[in-house]
């Protein structure tokens, strides 16, 4: 019972339920664990007892919990109505140097009035509200008590999109153009926008996360466990857009780099290589050492004194980690002992001595931020409703610069997966510390805070992947199976505020990936705050009724709708089983192939009946293309605020760009897009694709659509 309720105050599970009518209690041990990494001694009866006495006895004497959230326009917190008559209030404004200091509150004396109580919708008459932010509050009492906590003010929603609109999903790599040293870039993301923002009204492009990757041979191609989620990649810049590769005096070099990046391209385009980001990389690390010795205009110089004086500490923690990564490799852990420690001497010593290779990597970080930004201008500049959409991935590779710079904030021991569930009876392990709730509340969310300002940047708006870890995670302890992990609470209140304050001062969309198992009440909680969810066709049935799909009337509005993801099978391959096949030579399967064939079939069936009876599959049975038309046509009928169209979906792609279960059996996240017979397709021929062109004539104006600004190819000049 001790055990438990020491669990319980520090927001760890002892129990879970994977189903409504199933309860698993988790073993001892793990809740042991994973209280130690929480810096909590539970490792036997006596220190139970002594952790529980300190933790209840701070409880009871604590004035303010350890952070407060104020939502403009709503009731204040109870903790704040019951403060008792002659409690001061200061608050330290959040960037208070300069500004208007606000006048001190005091809850007055005499009875309370009961119309301004805990579940009143009044405003007391003495609350002052604080500008949006997040400050420090401390309160006083007549008796000589007092306390400080983190207040955070924030709007009571995020921004939402101006208007119902859709855009394009893609994985940024896969797209390449004739330009692209051998995989996708930044340039490309500007021209589609530009290009499908003014001639098929497109409101926004959504890509994969665009993090740090950690550096290696082979690097680990997944864009989801990356070095870093603060800063880009440099991998994704187009080296000809920047303004210094034109005055590189070693001409030769750069035309035997560029010539070597064509032939990257030309094999992934037509010889069916696979793409290699480490040969990429290679080509442009080359190039951009050549671009950095172009000395800086004044004005160029100035821009980038401005970014390295926005992004302080943080961009120097991780450039000093890229430096220190090259010469002692990418896993900090297998570092020198006092190099480990980003605040040590000797750390201090590898700074000076590595000044070169740490301007360097926070030049890389400036240029790439800036084609971030010219991609969302080409965006906006093209009509672009909401613009670039970016992906926030749920966690870091552990020997990353993150994990580094940030140790105190990780929970050391631990990884972030998922339990078992009727999908996978084994769970997940997907090997990302995860934050410790009690750090980002002792540190008013600084590091949550810092990531969310610089990924919304340049962002029209956020998904944020497994959007259910703002509220709780699944930790599993080093050396267990997935099995054997629990559920760790954050402060869902004040991580929803501090992305509410972020997307608010961004003017940015959030879109949280909700997926899979969600625990109760939580998609009600994001909905509430205008954080709008994921819908898939295939998953939208009626569950808690007969099964069937999903009417599209029945959709929700604040959603994200879409046929398909990166970790899902292209809309062909759904409707022709190719799926089922691929994943039966792989050895993935659990059933039978026909057992999977029949279930799989059946699925689709009944789809494209309602299909059929909806009157949106005009083109009849045998007609692949047309079905795919016809799902999307269905997403039109619901009534979400976005529909999102899989790129590769536009020209017949059957292969899934991630096949989650495989790692070499597959080649997840390097592969082009390509047609319905699997030849790689360019941006320039995605672009002029009369399948295209069909598909997208299903989002055309008389369906609510804006109206394209150019002409589509072909068309003729009157």
């Amino acid at each position: 019972m001790g055990l438990s309720r020491l669990a319980a105050l520090h927001g760890v599970a002892t129990s879970y339920s994977p189903s409504a009518d199933v309860t698993v209690t988790v073993p001892d041990d793990t809740v042991i664990t994973v209280l130690a990494a929480l810096g909590v001694d539970a490792a036997t009866p006596e220190a139970v007892r002594e952790s529980l006495a300190a933790a209840e006895s701070a409880a009871a004497s604590r004035l303010l919990p350890p952070t407060l959230v104020v939502w403009t326009g709503e009731p204040l917190p109870p903790a704040l109505t019951a403060l008792r008559p002659g409690t001061t209030l200061d608050v330290e404004p959040e960037g208070a140097a300069g500004s208007p200091r606000p006048p001190r509150m005091r809850v007055p004396g005499g009875q309370p009035d009961p119309a301004v109580s805990a579940v009143s919708t009044a405003t007391p008459a003495w609350w002052a509200e604080p500008p949006l932010g997040v400050h420090r509050l401390t309160v006083r009492t007549q008796h000589g008590r007092s306390a400080t906590t983190t207040l955070i003010v924030a709007p009571a929603r995020v921004p939402q999109p101006p208007r119902r609109t859709h855009g394009f999903l893609v994985q940024l790599y896969s797209l390449l153009s004739g330009r692209s040293w051998g995989m996708g870039d930044l340039g490309d993301l500007a021209d589609l926008a530009a290009w499908s923002g003014r001639t098929l009204g497109a409101g926004f492009v959504q890509v994969n996360p665009l993090h740090a990757a950690v550096p290696g041979r082979p690097t680990d191609p997944s864009p989801y466990r990356p070095s870093s989620r603060r800063f880009p990649d440099p991998v994704h810049l187009h080296i000809e857009s920047i303004p210094e590769y034109g005055h590189v005096r070693d001409r030769a070099a750069l035309d035997d780099l560029r010539q070597s990046a064509e032939a990257l391209s030309e094999a992934v385009l037509n010889k069916g290589a696979l793409i290699d980001r480490d040969a990429v990389w290679e080509l442009k690390r080359q190039a951009l050492a050549l671009v950095a010795e172009v000395p800086l205009t004044p004005g160029r110089r100035a821009a980038y004194c401005d970014f390295l004086a926005e992004q302080g500490q943080a961009l120097e923690d991780h450039a000093l980690w890229c430096a220190l990564a090259e010469v002692h490799g990418s896993d900090w852990h297998a570092w020198p002992p006092a190099l480990r420690d980003p605040r040590s001497p000797q750390t201090a010593r590898a700074r000076g001595e590595l000044l070169d290779r740490v301007d360097f990597h926070c030049r890389l970080a400036w240029l790439t931020d800036t084609q971030l930004g010219a991609a969302q201008s080409a965006a906006r500049d093209a009509g672009m409703a909401v613009g670039i959409v970016h992906d926030l991935a749920v966690g870091v590779h552990p020997g990353g610069a993150d994990a580094w710079a940030q140790q105190d904030a990780f929970a050391h021991g631990m990884s972030v997966g998922a339990p078992p569930d009727a999908f996978n009876a084994r769970g997940q392990d997907w090997g990302l510390p995860p934050w410790r709730p009690d750090v980002l509340a002792a540190s008013g969310y600084a590091p949550y805070r810092g990531l969310l300002r610089g990924l919304l940047a340049h962002a029209g708006a956020l998904r944020i992947d497994h959007v259910m870890g703002l509220f709780r995670l699944w930790w599993v302890p080093e050396g267990k199976p997935p099995t054997e992990g629990t559920y760790v609470s954050h402060d869902a209140e004040a991580m929803l505020a501090v992305l509410a304050l972020e997307a608010h001062l961004a003017g940015a969309v959030v879109i949280g990936e909700d997926l899979g198992t969600v625990e109760p009440g939580v998609r009600e909680a994001l909905a509430r705050r205008g954080v709008l969810g994921t819908s898939v066709l295939w998953f939208e049935r009626d569950w808690a009724g007969t099964g069937r799909p999903l009417p599209p009337q029945d959709w929700r509005e604040g959603c994200l709708a879409t046929a398909t993801t990166h970790d899902l099978p292209s809309t062909a391959a759904r409707l022709t089983g190719d799926h089922v096949t691929l994943r039966h030579r792989l050895g993935l399967l659990t059933r039978t192939l026909e057992q999977e064939r029949t279930e799989d079939a059946t699925d689709t069936a009944e789809w494209l009946a309602l299909l059929a009876r909806l009157g949106l599959f005009p083109e009849g049975e045998g007609d692949e293309e047309g079905a795919v038309r016809a799902v999307h046509r269905f997403l039109l009928r619901t009534p979400a605020r976005m529909a999102g169209i899989w790129l590769p979906d536009t020209v017949g792609d059957r292969r899934p760009q991630n096949l989650p279960g495989t790692w070499d059996q597959y080649p997840n996240w390097r592969l082009p897009i390509a047609d319905a017979e699997g030849r790689p397709v360019t941006l320039e021929e995605l672009t002029a694709s009369s399948r295209l062109h069909r598909l997208m004539e299903v989002l055309a104006p008389e369906n609510g659509r804006p109206c394209p600004r150019t002409a589509p190819p072909g068309a003729r000049r009157s």
